[in-house]
């Protein structure tokens, strides 16, 4: 089942284990099931701590849990996990077997002390590049608490499952039978959530920090970069973020940021965060800005308040709050989020195998949508608006060379049509000849660019009329003290590269202002 660099690379791993553990499998005469056999006996035979038990009578087949010998509590995979997942699988084995999680030990205290029964049935795609988090999250839950229970289900395993769910987007969560979540989200997230008793902890102990020299708003590249050039100044930085890597955890391949040949977005931002972590910055995630209040109106310091009621302070601060994928906004599109329309043909798509679907917009990720979806589904309709596609020539000659793929231009989508339950037809405009078109399908992907995220500045500081933060050259905003970089602002072409420089150059600005205003005027009544 396991090739021999998988077999050596995860007999180095179940060394590590501390405890024994059991491999318990609910199969049946499926080739699924002799699939999962194979995989399990190959594990089992890696290590003498890992023993194979075929007598499980779970209804879901094939499934197997990973328990501690003597137990039948455990993470339960009603799945095959290779692909994106194959990690998840080996850090079950690893935590069920006593090995140490890579968490805060707050994290873990409140995991354990979570009160209260908690069932989680996690849908997924071998192929979701934003799933093994939540997997892994729930999975390292389940291990810590034998309150909690997790099943990590493939979609594409157990269709009619999906099916009769109407699940058409993953990550999707269940806990104790009903919706809990969907889209990426990681152990705090999730444990925030289900402790109620976190956000006033939270709150007051992120209002009793010191004031910051820089306070960073935004976790993205821009952020990033920003706090490390802060912090080699050797002045106090903070990052508040509402999740540390921003958009660029929901980007699959990275291929054009110099120097770094070829890498995916969790990768990427796992990096980003090691670096600001290794200069010691203060990191506070998952904490969402709701107001900024100027020095001229706070008594000299810079406030940012919390959406949780914190509020921390700082002599100079930088927005880098980057952007999220942009609505079509046309009827249905709301009604029908999760049911038929998605954002991420990466961790979607599988789940629309062998069906018809569309793709708004003609850019290069809508392009690239379309052909990563072509080798899926039935059949793609990509609708654009302009009279022409906007990617680059050579994926527009790629698309055109697909026989399952029809295009589009000069077309306004005006609906996304569903029978209630989920979308069974997109509606679009001709532009030149007038004419409505109802085209017949399943599923509808929205890939028409983006909209920074700053609806909480308006009135605070100058947006242009797309809500971007206007920026001067060396990052200046409208307020003084204030700073702002990456996708957020008014510098055009929101690439990667483009935000971390902008991040770094903000940071150079926050510092030239530092040493031109003295601490004592900053802090004045």
């Amino acid at each position: 089942m396991l090739d021999d660099t998988l077999k050596t690379q995860l007999q180095a791993y179940l060394g590590k284990l501390q405890r024994p553990i059991r491999l318990i499998a609910s199969l049946d005469d499926g080739a699924a099931s002799a699939e999962l056999r194979a995989l399990l006996q190959d594990i089992a035979g890696l290590s003498a701590l890992v023993t194979l038990d075929e007598s499980g009578s779970d209804a879901r087949k094939p499934s197997f849990v990973i328990a501690r010998e003597g137990e039948s509590h455990g993470v339960r995979f009603a799945a095959i996990p290779l692909g994106h997942e194959f990690t998840s699988l080996v850090l079950a084995l690893l935590w069920t077997g006593g090995h140490p999680p890579k968490v805060e030990p707050e994290v873990i205290e409140q995991i354990q002390g979570l009160e209260g029964e908690f069932k989680f049935e996690v849908y997924m795609s071998l192929s979701c590049h934003n799933c093994p988090d939540v997997v892994q999250a729930t999975s390292l839950m389940a291990v810590l608490n034998p309150r909690v229970q997790t099943t990590v289900i493939d979609g594409a395993l157990f269709q009619a499952e999906v099916d009769a769910r109407q699940i058409m987007a993953v990550p999707m969560v269940y806990l104790n039978g009903q919706v809990f979540a969907s889209g990426r989200m990681t152990v705090e997230e999730i444990v925030a959530k289900l402790d109620v008793k976190s956000e006033a902890r939270e709150a007051a102990k992120l209002s009793a920090k010191d004031a910051y020299d820089v306070l960073i708003v935004g976790g993205g590249p821009a952020g990033a970069a920003a706090a490390v050039y802060a912090a080699r100044k050797g002045i106090r930085v903070g990052v508040t973020a509402e999740r540390f890597g921003g958009q660029v955890n929901d980007t699959l391949a990275i291929e054009n940021y110099i120097s770094v040949l070829e890498t995916d977005g969790p990768k990427f931002a796992a990096a980003l965060e090691a670096q600001v972590r290794h200069y010691e910055v203060d990191i506070m995630n998952l904490q969402r800005a709701d107001k900024l209040i100027p020095a001229s109106e706070a008594g000299g310091l810079v406030q940012l308040q919390l959406a949780n009621g914190g509020v921390l302070k700082a002599r100079s601060v930088i927005l880098s709050t980057g952007a999220r994928w942009r609505n079509v906004n046309v009827p249905g599109e709301q009604e029908y989020k999760n049911r038929g329309v998605a954002y991420c043909p990466h961790c979607d798509g599988p789940l629309f195998k062998g069906k018809r679907v569309a793709v708004i917009g003609g850019g290069n990720s809508g392009v690239e949508a379309a052909i990563d979806l072509a080798g899926i589904v039935q059949h793609v309709t990509l609708v654009e608006f302009a009279d022409a596609l906007k990617a680059d020539a050579v994926l527009v000659s790629k698309l055109r060379s697909l026989p399952n793929v029809t295009v589009h231009v000069n077309a306004q989508t005006t609906e996304i049509t569903g029978d209630g339950s989920r979308v069974n037809g997109l509606r679009y405009k001709d532009r030149v000849s007038g004419a409505e078109q109802l085209v017949e399908l399943e599923g509808v992907f929205v890939q028409i660019g983006l909209v920074p995220n700053t609806e909480w500045l308006k009135g605070t500081l100058e947006l242009s009329r797309f809500g971007e933060i206007v920026v001067d050259a060396k990052g200046h905003t409208s307020v003084a003290g204030v700073f702002a970089a990456g996708d957020c602002t008014t510098v055009p072409y929101k690439q990667i590269v483009i935000a971390a420089g902008e991040g770094a150059k903000a940071a150079l600005s926050a510092f030239d202002h530092l040493i031109r205003t003295p601490v004592a005027q900053s802090v004045a009544a």
